[in-house]
């Protein structure tokens, strides 16, 4: 997926520049902006081409590593602020500990390090001297931390032991790098949290996945489904793993969105994480890890992105609004540049994320063309008529709808339309959604359905050979199908339903499908 990927260069085109500011300088005409690729067509190399035109990422010279722009960081920045809010009244605290992990403690818990390890990167050298010990770098933060909260939890008083850290993970070893989907480096929060009780450990999960599921479908306007993964898809060394689901119709994928963990006590087993109760008996304790990461960036880019560039959901644009001043031949610019000025003043007073676009050296045309790209949700345009008029002309990003409002009714109005572009961009995408989910009964309609590129909603009777041998009859050069989730929401089986893989009797509803 990266190979072919190249910033799109301005070319000219024919002017129809304002005779000022022609002679002053030369005006970009160029409205060339658009991608290579179209969405339905290229998916992959579509994607490869919008993340870096829409100027969210930036490839770096080691490969499976990115930078990224500020346009991506406000993004990471708006669900920081609202999950770090949403914790905080958890009574969960924030801290931070090292990137580096020692190799004993790594191995301390071996199903969970056998699932990370062709994962782990290693420190080897210090200058040229080689080191005695080789030191990890962590692909996640259980062995780091647990050793230390059997360091710090005694009796039950020192329980619930509630913490969350924002850092960066590395996760080496992969293929098809893929800007936010798989990445050697990314950002993350991880949660980890210890209690005395099972019962509060597993309020916790769900309070957790609920956090999860706004962040998608409130912020991001994805639809996502809520369940529990499959023993073999769950975490390593965790006693359950819960999930939101998304799936990307162009590719026929599934997405594992963020996941909420049950450890179960598995890991203060190993790392003695014990405590003593009112009675004065000895308990192990109970543990949850959960996370979310800048995956939840790309999930957005491939869902709402379209032919044009980046489609942003205003809650999370850094920009919301962009006002773009029209003057024709002979028009008062000064006046039109002042109504841009004075517009952004009002909107930025109100509390939306808006700019101008005042430069004289590139048109109107190469402008809407540009934010367009960006996926900024609401232009303004401003332009000799508009201000005789005392109005405005507002386009939608998502369905490039216009409106002139008057400039009385400014406020209301961008804050009316914003709101509806948040609202049509997750039912647009909840809709494709749903035209790709599938209930099937049979194996050959399973088979039918997936490669038909749905997301598959069967009878299973539940047994990890089964999903086993799923896998090993679907593999093919687009990947396994494997269980995505079982939904919390489940419709009904009716008595004597069978398993579509086994024809063993179904127990449950669950979700498959390849995916990322």
């Amino acid at each position: 997926m990266e190979k072919g990927v190249a910033e799109s260069a301005p070319s000219s085109k024919k002017s129809n520049a304002n005779s000022k500011n022609a002679k002053k300088k030369e005006v970009k005409k160029e409205t060339g902006l658009g991608l290579s690729n179209k969405k339905d067509e290229n998916f992959g190399e579509w994607y490869s081409e919008v993340v870096v035109s829409g100027e969210m990422i930036e490839y770096y010279d080691i490969s499976g590593c990115y930078i990224l722009r500020p346009w991506t960081m406000s993004i990471w920045e708006t669900m920081q602020a609202f999950f770090d809010a949403e914790i905080k009244k958890m009574k969960i605290k924030n801290c931070y500990f090292p990137l580096f992990v020692s190799p004993g403690v790594l191995q301390r818990e071996k199903d969970h390090i056998e699932g990370f390890a062709p994962e782990v990167a290693w420190v080897t050298k210090s200058g040229d001297t080689d080191l005695d010990v080789h030191i990890a770098i962590r692909p996640t933060s259980e062995t780091v931390m647990y050793p230390y909260y059997s360091k710090w939890i005694r009796g039950h008083r020192d329980l619930p032991l509630k913490l969350n850290q924002w850092c960066n993970v590395v996760r080496w070893e992969f293929s098809h790098p893929t800007p936010f989907i798989r990445s050697r480096e990314f950002l993350w929060q991880e949660g980890h949290t210890a209690f005395a009780t099972k019962e509060e450990a597993d309020e916790e999960v769900l309070q957790i996945l609920e956090l999860y599921r706004r962040i998608y479908e409130e912020f991001l306007a994805i639809p996502v489904v809520k369940g529990k993964k499959s023993e073999l898809e769950k975490f390593a060394g965790g006693l359950y793993t819960t999930s939101v689901e998304a799936f990307i119709p162009n590719t026929g994928r599934g997405i594992q969105g963020a996941t909420s963990h049950c450890l179960g006590q598995n890991f203060a087993k190993m790392f003695e994480i014990n405590f003593e109760n009112e009675k004065g008996e000895k308990g192990m304790v109970w543990q949850n890890s959960w996370a979310y990461s800048t995956r939840t960036i790309g999930v957005m880019v491939m869902v709402h992105g379209d032919d044009k560039g980046l489609v942003m959901p205003p809650k999370v644009s850094s920009i919301q609004v962009i006002v773009i001043p029209v003057p024709f031949k002979d028009a008062d610019t000064k006046g039109i540049f002042d109504a841009c000025s004075e517009t952004v003043k009002t909107l930025s007073e109100a509390g939306f994320r808006v700019e101008d676009d005042l430069r004289e050296n590139y048109s109107p045309g190469w402008k809407y063309s540009h934010w367009e790209m960006k996926g900024v949700p609401l232009r303004i345009e401003i332009g000799p008529k508009d201000l005789a008029n005392k109005q405005v002309r507002v386009v939608r990003r998502d369905n490039s709808a216009k409106v002139d409002i008057p400039v009385s009714n400014l406020v209301e109005q961008v804050k009316e339309i914003l709101s509806k572009i948040q609202d049509s961009l997750f039912e647009a995408a909840k809709e494709k959604r749903d035209k790709c989910i599938e209930k099937v009964k049979t194996w050959d309609e399973f088979m039918t359905a997936l490669s038909d590129k749905k997301m598959i909603l069967a009878p299973w009777c539940d047994e990890e050979e089964v999903e086993k041998d799923v896998k090993a009859r679907t593999k093919g050069e687009a990947g396994a199908a494997k269980t995505l989730c079982t939904p919390f929401d489940q419709p009904e089986l009716p008595e004597g339903t069978l398993c579509f893989a086994s024809g063993k009797p179904a127990k449950k509803w669950t979700y498959w499908g390849r995916s990322y």
